[in-house]
């Protein structure tokens, strides 16, 4: 489809060799030792992987405590600008662990974002304890911006309930920030680009580089 008519959405096809962009880009740029990669996950029926049904898996992302993001977000950086990065690894007993993952929305045709954070000793977090884990910026976006909020909701791939990211709008808003780029950018592009917004809403720290031309 032209760019000029293309209505912010994908195909399965193209979210598939958007989420193998993503995969590349982000083991070839300087991601912090505190960030895993991004694995594909394939979908499994009988016992027998899916060729072409799949998602995205970012997991074993850790958080300090409380008192440790709040001297995280005093940090600066060598700009001299605050750096708000509260995704480390660490050993600590008061640390939460987070798994991120992408999947695709066959009713929206977008991508969603389903994540969930656990204690060390595995038991799941709740809403409220999460807020506390996000920096000041990400409680901005949830609260001020009107296309994404939290939900809970099944996991298409796993059959248990995850935090989400509602993707009413998002097409919307990747037709403005894509819009403009030629169809096979549009693919390799997409992920990458949408997860540098979405990343923001949940604290997730995404290397400016991502996002950025090849």
């Amino acid at each position: 489809m032209a760019p000029s008519l293309w209505d912010g959405t994908l195909s399965i096809d193209d979210f598939n060799a958007s989420a193998k962009a993503l995969m590349t880009k982000w083991r070839e740029i300087d991601v912090e030792d505190s960030l895993p990669d991004w694995t594909w996950k394939p979908c499994c029926t009988m016992g027998v992987a899916s060729q072409v049904e799949g998602f995205l898996a970012l997991e074993g992302v850790f958080h300090t405590g409380a008192g440790s993001q709040t001297e995280d977000n005093n940090n600066l950086s060598d700009e001299g600008t605050v750096e708000h990065d509260t995704w480390v690894q660490s050993s600590s007993d008061s640390v939460h662990v987070y798994d991120f993952h992408i999947a695709y929305s066959f009713s929206y045709k977008v991508p969603l974002l389903y994540f969930q954070g656990h204690q060390a000793g595995g038991q799941l977090l709740t809403i409220d304890e999460i807020k506390k884990d996000l920096p000041a910026h990400s409680l901005n976006v949830l609260s001020e911006s009107k296309w994404t909020f939290i939900t809970r909701e099944e996991h298409p791939h796993l059959s248990r309930p995850w935090f989400t990211l509602h993707p009413c709008g998002t097409s919307d808003w990747m037709k403005l920030l894509l819009g403009k780029s030629g169809e096979k950018d549009l693919c390799l592009q997409y992920l990458s680009t949408w997860l540098s917004v979405v990343g923001q809403a949940v604290g997730l720290k995404i290397p400016l580089k991502l996002h950025c031309n090849s």
